[in-house]
C-alpha cells in the first residue's frame, strides 16, 4: 500500500504571479516483515482553476464552454485527467509536471519530491459569488502498475493585484555611485510579494480626507468624512459623521459594507439579472441630538477584492440609510448650572422617511500570509493507492 501526501509549506493563499511550492511525499505503508517492493508507474502535478456558473442567471456562449474531453482528450482510467469529476469548466490549466517514473519503494521507505509552478499573472481570483465561482486546486495524479489513476486535490486561494503583469518596472535600477573594492556588492532583487506589498502600501495610504454633504429635498442632513477610499483586506473603514450643521433631524443611520456582482451583458440569462449585492458588515446607531459620531467597519479577510473578467465584474461600496424626521423635533433644554440636571421626553410617534446613498470604494488584496489566518483550507492532503 502506497500513501501519497502533498503539503503546501507556505500556506494556502497566494498572489497571482507567485510561485506555488508543494512537497509531495511517497511512502510504502507495507510492513517490513512482508518484504515486498511496490512500484509506482508515474506521478504528475498540475494547477487548475474551475469556473462554475448559475444556469438560471448566466448564459455562456458555446465558445466558452470547454468540456473535460476538450481540455484532456484522453479519458481512460490510466491517464492523468486533472478535471475529472469537477463541475463547471476549466478556465486555467498549467502544464503538467512529471515528478517521477517507475519509482520502487521497499516497505517503510519514503521519498519526497518538490514541485514549483507559477500562477499566471492574468489569472482570475478565487471567488464564490451568487452567480459564479472560481476555485483553484493543486492536483496530484499517481498510478501504480496495472491500477487506475488516483487524484489528490489540494485547494488553495488566489488573490489578484492588477498591474503586476510586468514587475520589471518596479525593480530597483542601478544607481551610479563609486564602487568600493573592499566591500561586497549587494544585489537589490525584490521578489513579487515584496513588490506587491510596496504597491499596496502606496495605493492604500491615507491621503487628503474626503468630505461629503448629505442632503435631501428639505435640507442638509449631515456631513460625512472618509479619510481614504482604498482599503486592504483586514483593514478598518473609519468615517466621521458631523450632524452639527444639519437642518433636517436625523434619528437613525446605518452603514453597510456591500459588494456588487455585475454580470456582463452578453452573458445575462435575463435582462433583470444584471447585478446582485452581498452585505458583509453593518454599523447602525441612533443619532438624534448627536453632534458628531464615528463608524468603524472592518473589511473581512475572507472577502474577494474587486476584479473583472469577461463574465463578471465585482465592485465594492458603502451603503448608507438615514431615517430623518419630517417634522421639527424640540431641542433638549440645557440646565442653567452644571450641577443641575434636565430630562427630555421624546414624542410618542414620529413621522419619518428613509433616504439611501451609495459611496463606491476600492478593496485590494493584503499580504497572503495574513490572509492565511482567515481561510479554512487545509495545507496538506493524502491518498492511498
Amino acid at each position: 500500500m502506497i500513501e501519497v501526501t502533498g503539503v503546501l509549506p507556505r500556506g494556502s493563499v497566494y498572489l497571482a504571479g507567485e510561485t506555488v511550492k508543494c512537497i509531495v511525499t511517497i511512502k510504502n505503508l507495507s510492513k517490513v516483515s512482508q518484504n515486498n517492493v511496490d512500484c509506482l508507474a508515474w506521478a504528475s502535478v498540475q494547477i487548475n482553476c474551475q469556473c462554475s456558473v448559475s444556469d438560471t442567471r448566466i448564459n455562456l456562449p458555446n465558445t466558452r464552454k470547454l468540456s473535460s474531453e476538450e481540455i484532456s482528450p484522453s479519458s481512460s482510467d490510466t491517464s492523468f485527467v486533472p478535471n475529472r469529476g469537477e463541475q463547471g469548466m476549466t478556465v486555467l490549466s498549467t502544464k503538467p509536471r512529471i515528478l517521477f517514473c517507475d519509482l520502487k519503494l521497499r516497505p517503510g521507505e519514503s521519498k519526497s519530491f518538490a514541485f514549483e509552478d507559477v500562477i499566471p499573472a492574468d489569472a482570475p481570483p478565487s471567488y464564490r459569488g451568487q452567480a459564479i465561482k472560481y476555485s483553484y486546486k493543486l492536483i496530484i495524479g499517481a498510478q501504480m502498475l496495472e491500477h487506475p489513476t488516483k487524484l489528490l486535490r489540494i485547494p488553495f486561494r488566489v488573490l489578484v493585484l492588477h498591474g503586476m503583469n510586468d514587475v520589471s518596472v518596479y525593480m530597483d535600477t542601478e544607481e551610479v555611485q563609486p564602487s568600493n573594492p573592499f566591500l561586497k556588492q549587494e544585489q537589490n532583487e525584490n521578489n513579487l510579494l515584496d513588490i506587491a506589498m510596496q504597491v499596496l502600501a502606496t495605493i492604500t495610504a491615507r491621503k487628503a480626507p474626503h468630505f461629503y454633504n448629505i442632503t435631501n429635498a428639505k435640507g442638509k442632513v449631515a456631513k460625512f468624512i472618509l479619510f481614504k477610499q482604498a482599503y486592504k483586506l483586514g483593514e478598518d473603514i473609519v468615517g466621521v459623521f458631523d450632524f452639527s450643521e444639519g437642518t433636517v433631524p436625523c434619528v437613525q443611520f446605518s452603514v453597510t459594507l456591500q459588494s456588487e456582482e455585475q454580470i456582463a451583458e452578453e452573458c445575462r440569462r435575463k435582462v433583470g439579472h444584471g447585478s446582485s449585492y452581498t452585505s458583509y458588515v453593518k454599523h447602525q446607531d441612533m443619532c438624534l441630538h448627536t453632534e458628531k459620531t464615528h463608524v468603524n467597519i472592518p473589511v473581512p479577510l475572507s472577502a474577494t477584492p474587486g476584479f473583472m473578467t469577461d463574465i463578471v465584474c465585482l465592485r465594492w461600496r458603502l451603503h448608507f440609510e438615514f431615517v430623518t424626521s419630517c417634522d421639527p423635533i424640540p431641542e433638549l433644554e440645557r440646565p442653567e448650572r452644571p450641577d443641575m440636571s434636565a430630562m427630555w421626553c421624546g414624542p410618542a410617534n414620529l413621522n419619518v422617511e428613509t433616504m439611501i446613498w451609495d459611496l463606491p470604494i476600492k478593496i485590494y488584496p493584503t499580504n497572503p500570509l495574513h490572509a492565511c489566518s482567515s481561510t479554512q483550507l487545509k495545507t496538506n492532503a493524502s491518498i492511498t493507492l
